[in-house]
């Protein structure tokens, strides 16, 4: 394969991380400072960590995934380096909706005191989300491992 056939993919990984660090810089000590009702800011303490806390992960998951488009370049897909970053990205989206279903209790009482219940939908979007893809990257580390197996035992075989 040539080398740079993944590049679009590399630069999309790099503008989802950039958005989400800028968050973490700006958005959300901005929010810990000017809370919008200061009567209950003492709650949004919690789900602030949650998100600073799941940052992490998901800066880990996306560093696999820039690593597995560089497997994938340089003709090392069918690998077990492939395998184990797959791996890497299942864990860090189930850490993720763990940590978000922790924050839920939290806001749901802020749901409660700003009378807003669109806001518990908000907030399980990110578990939902980081669910969908710790099962997508289970199958495809499923099948990745079977079509390594396979392909062991045909250079085995010849």
């Amino acid at each position: 394969m040539k080398r740079g056939t993944t590049l679009f993919l590399k630069i999309a990984v790099i503008f989802i991380g950039i958005p989400v660090l800028a968050l973490c810089i700006v958005g959300l000590p901005w929010l810990a400072n000017n809370p919008v009702n200061p009567d209950y800011a003492h709650i949004l303490y919690p789900i602030l960590i949650g998100i600073y806390v799941s940052v992490i992960p998901f800066i880990i998951a996306l560093y696999q995934a820039f690593k597995l488009l560089s497997y994938i370049d340089k003709n090392k897909a069918f690998s077990e380096l492939s395998v184990k970053s797959l791996k890497n990205i299942k864990f860090c989206a189930i850490t993720i909706s763990g940590l978000y279903v922790v924050i839920m209790p939290f806001v749901y009482l802020v749901a409660e005191l700003d009378d807003a219940p669109g806001l518990i939908i908000v907030g399980t979007v990110p578990a939902f989300a980081s669910m969908v893809i710790a099962v997508f990257a289970a199958v495809l580390q499923r099948l990745l491992q079977q079509a390594i197996d396979i392909k062991s035992e045909n250079d085995l075989i010849v």
